[in-house]
């Protein structure tokens, strides 16, 4: 069964593919479908809003079912932000090894606890009738002191996992993916759409 994912984002893509990976589902991103061009205009104030307004607008547009996901960083000690300007965060195209390092200057002189932060991932499908669902998933964690790990990407690199002393970058996509707030997010979806009979095991 093929379905749109409504990203360009290839970190992204890779990883859903591999949580679904052995399905029978096959993702195709706004590349694979030929919808890159596609003007979205994401003005939710929430990640739901946001993944509901990607994938309403590519179903409307290829007239078939679709998958969004909208997600990020939420760090407490910066009143959430980046939260869903998370790929906006200091300007769309700026690395993330500055955005990274602009995070970790901000928190300077707090420890632990103070530290505190969660990945949070909406996924919402848009179906041709015009129905939407949505799934969220979060994990929990800390800003590390530092950007370590080559796995991952976006804000991986200091999102630190305390009970393993590893950041979401150091441990193996596999270990990653189980954890993970995309993978949570994604798993609910897969056993709502089993439960419609949209999907067969």
């Amino acid at each position: 069964m093929k379905i749109i994912v409504a990203t360009g984002n290839e970190g992204k893509i890779k990883e859903m593919r591999e949580i679904l990976k052995g399905d029978g589902i096959e993702l195709l991103s706004l590349k694979d479908a030929g919808l890159l061009d596609v003007e979205i205009i994401e003005d939710g104030k929430t990640f739901e809003e946001n993944a509901i307004i990607k994938a309403k607008k590519i179903c409307e547009v290829s007239g078939e079912m679709v998958l969004a996901d909208d997600s990020g960083l939420e760090v407490d000690a910066l009143n959430g932000a980046p939260g869903i300007y998370s790929a906006r965060y200091l300007g769309r195209d700026v690395p993330y090894t500055e955005k990274n390092n602009h995070i970790i200057k901000e928190l300077e002189g707090l420890e632990g606890e103070e530290r505190s932060a969660r990945f949070v991932c909406v996924i919402a499908c848009a179906f041709p009738n015009g129905e939407v669902i949505s799934t969220k998933g979060t994990i929990e964690g800390q800003i590390g002191f530092s950007e370590k790990g080559e796995n991952g990407f976006g804000y991986d690199p200091i999102f630190l996992l305390p009970e393993r002393n590893l950041t979401t970058a150091e441990i193996t996509p596999e270990e990653k993916n189980k954890i993970s707030h995309r993978g949570k997010a994604l798993v609910k979806m897969y056993e709502t759409l089993k439960e419609r009979g949209i999907l067969k095991d």
